[in-house]
């Protein structure tokens, strides 16, 4: 297929090519540039012929993709991507660069987006990453790409249809038809079992080719479709039909010296000799919508063949490097997969690359092959800088096969009002779109990193999920965000499905929030919505989320509904000062809630079966953590008038993480929901006076107490049919973890509970509710050996016929706990009960690494070190241990 080019015969250059070929993008430069063409035609939307003039910006960097979708529905959206080495990139590059008109002859997308819209079945709509087998979007989401799947195109070999054939577009026939794959037949018949593996022999390393090379691929195509008729691409006649017409139309205007860049599937159809009059009469009667297109930013990864799209490759890396590289591709490729590596922290030197070089050319030699592929390649980097793992394997894959690059369209471009206000703030940001996930942290009490969360706060509102947010691992401080970035093309259309809202992120984001609020039909969901608006800064639509609150809590009367909606209000009230946002109405509702729920949950936890009992267990927790949060933020002091924030737990409490309040001294970082005392204080854009505070702070305080007393009252409650004893159980323990239920009391319920007059599995339910896994109770029944003796010999006493049905309730409870809590538990029950009156003294006998009681020599030796964690001198003492253990 090498040769330098012949005269071709008279009538229109008809370049048959693959998508996104990097051999067929260096055939057609090379084509051009020898017939000299007076215009080009190429395969796409003709509405994109305004726009093609923008492939010729500096800004304008591949991969990009013509977006299209309805005017009035922008969720009806298709693609058209091309990369830089894609053969039509290379054509308009070529065409713009030497004067040359360009235009697009594919069927219009105005066309091609009303008809996807009828095609697709309502029963089976297809998936919205995958494209329409017959190239035209699919209604289902805006991700969908609209590039045609060609037979030219690679199908991805899991595909249920197999390697060569793809099951055709759903209609009213329910029969399973096949689609042609024609280099799959192609390689086949060539003896090869993968395409992709005879595509780069045959084209990739036989050099430009030239004009005859475009003529033995039409030869085969037309050999292909003599034997297989359409091949399964039923829609193909009227899109052939449009670019028959559009042909007659340039070579009336230009003559034979035509070019036209299309498919190698198409080329047959479009040498065919009908009529003008036919050909209308195929295309008349076409569904048609108003369609508006513009260029956005694509990438590799979307033009890979796992990402669903149709026409996708499964290197579009490697493609491009082939492309673009000016000699010795593999050389200059395993250099760069040695950089990565070497970036990565692996050791890579260049007598690696050296050797890899060299094996790859022996695999090469040894399959028959005339340059190594990428197959020899990755087998060799494999071999010999990966030392055979399948890590730094993966690494070299995701970077470099398949890569990471974002192309760029210019600012001249044209974009919905939406688009182009985003594009502001992201440049005033400093927060540009990138394919690569990253991990932003955010500092909110910097203006900057303040507005970056407010955008992202505000996209994900409206449905661009730009970044989602991931828990931080540096700080617990409410300050502190975290987020996951990566953009998608697909969010280009988000944006302009959002465009229905307003003409900015800010106008946009206030309008939904303020539909949403009035369409909202549960009080959970627009307690969820007054934080979005918080943490978005939407004070324009807080009035009328704030009014939609109010009336839904007053008409909702579900205790387990207003627990759900109780913490998100919550936090909004706790957390609304790092942001400077006024929280006083919030405060109010999130009151009134907190009220009506400490007066309903008694009766809503009277004659619940399990999964009743377990799920309002659940509404108690998250409701007993709000309560919790609510008290402290309005008993907190006025920022300058109080005494100094505590540094250390609240007196009296011994609360861990997972309760939602603070841990013992010494025990840990506290848990998120709970910030250190420096990061809170931040000045409120609404200071109340003395008297509303101390008014706040006494209320507060009412409430909490009220809380703990119907705690008690359900801690109190004896058997069924009142009371669950997983409801009973937990109570308790949350009274005990907020020490508001002395040990002994605790353990006088307990042995009520376990008492022999109580079921076996109402017991093993309160057991569960009082120590269960997730409430830390493993390491209570550790310390505290009289809780822990109680269940034992209440575990003895069970009766034989009962045991069985106890012990799921049993093994779910003790399973959750962790490793070493069980082995401690295991070793203490083994050592048996501890000396009466005694909770591990001197006088009990020891298990084995367990003391009888403290060694001080062995805790003065870790001494130095804990305080050295703590900031601490670590021996202020010198060397007496005895007085740095006291």
């Amino acid at each position: 297929m090498t040769g330098a080019p012949r005269a071709r015969a008279a009538g229109p250059l008809l370049l048959g090519v693959r998508h996104h070929g990097p051999g067929s993008a260096r055939a057609v430069r090379a084509a051009l540039e020898a017939c000299a063409p007076r215009v080009v035609l190429i395969e796409g939307p003709p509405e994109a012929d305004a726009i093609v003039g923008l492939a010729a910006e500096k800004d304008m960097s591949p991969p990009v993709a013509l977006l299209a979708h309805a005017a009035d529905d922008p969720g009806r959206a298709g693609f058209w991507p091309l990369a830089g080495f894609s053969p039509e990139w290379a054509a308009i590059q070529w065409a713009l660069a030497h004067e040359v008109p360009v235009r697009f002859i594919d069927l219009p997308a105005a066309n091609s987006l009303a008809m996807s819209a009828k095609q697709t079945p309502a029963a089976t709509p297809a998936p919205a990453a995958t494209p329409d087998p017959a190239g035209s979007p699919t209604p289902d989401g805006p991700s969908t790409p609209a590039t045609p799947l060609e037979p030219g195109d690679p199908v991805d070999p899991g595909d249920p249809a197999g390697p060569g054939d793809q099951a055709a577009p759903g209609g009213a026939d329910s029969a399973e038809r096949l689609r042609v794959d024609p280099l799959s037949v192609l390689a086949e018949a060539a003896g090869y079992d993968d395409p992709e593996r005879w595509w780069e022999d045959v084209i990739e390393h036989r050099g430009t080719g030239g004009v005859e090379a475009f003529a033995a691929v039409a030869e085969a195509m037309e050999a292909l479709r003599a034997e297989y008729g359409h091949g399964g691409h039923e829609d193909d006649a009227v899109r052939e039909a449009h670019m028959r017409l559009r042909l007659r139309d340039a070579r009336r205007e230009f003559g034979d010296e035509v070019a036209v860049v299309c498919g190698a599937w198409h080329v047959p159809a479009l040498g065919e000799r009908t009529t003008a009059t036919a050909d209308r009469k195929l295309l008349k009667g076409l569904p048609k919508v108003k369609a508006e297109i513009s260029w956005v930013p694509w990438t590799h990864r979307r033009l890979a063949r796992h990402s669903g799209y149709g026409a996708g490759i499964t290197s579009p890396g490697w493609y491009d490097h082939l492309f673009h590289a000016p000699d010795r591709p593999v050389e200059r490729w395993l250099t760069k997969v040695a950089g990565l590596l070497r970036d990565e922290d692996f050791a890579v030197s260049s007598a690696h690359v050296i050797e890899t070089v060299r094996l790859a050319e022996a695999l090469a030699a040894m399959r028959g092959r005339p340059l190594a592929g990428l197959a020899e390649t990755l087998d060799a980097v494999r071999a010999v800088m990966c030392e055979g793992s399948d890590v730094p394997m993966a690494l070299v894959w995701d970077r470099l096969v398949v890569g990471d690059v974002l192309g760029e369209v210019p600012e001249s471009a044209p974009a919905a009002p939406l688009q182009r206000d985003l594009t502001r703030i992201q440049r005033s940001l400093r927060l540009k779109p990138e394919a690569l996930e990253r991990e932003l942290e955010l500092d909110l009490r910097k203006e900057t990193d303040a507005g970056r969360s407010r955008l992202l706060h505000r996209l994900r509102l409206l449905g661009v999920d730009w970044g989602s947010p991931a828990v931080s691992r540096g700080s617990t401080g409410t300050f502190r965000e975290t987020w996951r970035l990566r953009w998608e093309p697909e969010l280009s259309v988000r944006v302009a499905e959002a465009g229905v809202w307003g003409t900015t992120v800010l106008s946009a984001a206030t309008a939904k929030a303020e539909t949403e609020a009035r369409s909202a039909k549960g009080l959970a969901e627009v307690t969820e919505l007054a934080e979005r608006c918080l943490l978005g800064a939407l004070s324009g639509a807080l009035t009328v989320v704030m009014r939609s609150l109010a009336d839904r809590a007053a008409l909702d009367a579900d205790v387990g509904h207003l627990a759900q909606a109780l913490p998100a209000l919550v936090r909004s009230v706790r957390y609304g000062d790092v942001r400077g946002t006024d929280t006083a109405a919030l405060g109010e509702v999130a009151v009134g809630l907190a009220e009506r729920i400490l007066v309903g949950l008694p009766p809503a936890c009277v004659g619940l079966d399990a999964d009743g009992a377990a799920e309002m267990r659940g509404h108690m927790e998250a409701a007993h953590r709000a309560i919790g949060l609510l008290s402290e933020t309005e008993s907190e002091p006025e920022p300058g008038t109080g005494p100094e924030p505590r540094t250390g737990p609240e007196p009296g409490t011994g609360r861990e993480p997972g309760t939602g309040t603070r841990p013992e001294p010494g025990a840990g970082a506290e848990p998120e929901t709970w910030p250190a005392a420096e990061t809170r204080p931040q000045p409120r854009t609404h200071t109340p006076t003395a008297e509303a505070r101390a008014a706040g702070a006494g209320a507060a305080d009412g409430l909490r107490r009220r809380w703990a007393a119907m705690l008690r009252s359900l801690a109190g409650r004896d058997g069924t049919p009142a009371t669950p004893g997983l409801i009973r159980g937990r109570a308790a323990r949350l009274l005990l973890d907020d020490a508001r239920l002395a040990e002994d009391e605790a353990a006088r319920l307990m042995g009520l509970a376990l008492s022999p007059g109580t079921e076996p599995s109402e017991a093993a339910s309160w057991i569960e509710g009082f120590i269960g896994g997730g409430a830390g109770g493993g390491m209570l029944l550790v310390h505290d050996e009289r809780l822990l003796g109680l269940v034992d010999r209440w575990l003895i006493s069970v009766p034989a016929e009962a045991f069985t049905d106890v012990l799921p309730l049993l093994r779910r409870t003790f399973s959750a706990y962790d490793t070493g809590v069980r082995r401690t538990l295991g070793e203490l029950v083994r050592r048996g009960p501890a000396a009466e009156g005694h909770s591990g003294g001197q006088g009990a006998a020891a298990a084995p690494g367990f003391g009888p009681g403290l060694d001080a020599h062995r805790a003065a030796a870790v001494v130095p070190t804990v305080r050295l964690l703590l900031g601490l001198d670590p021996a202020p003492y010198g060397n007496d241990t005895m007085e740095a253990a006291r």
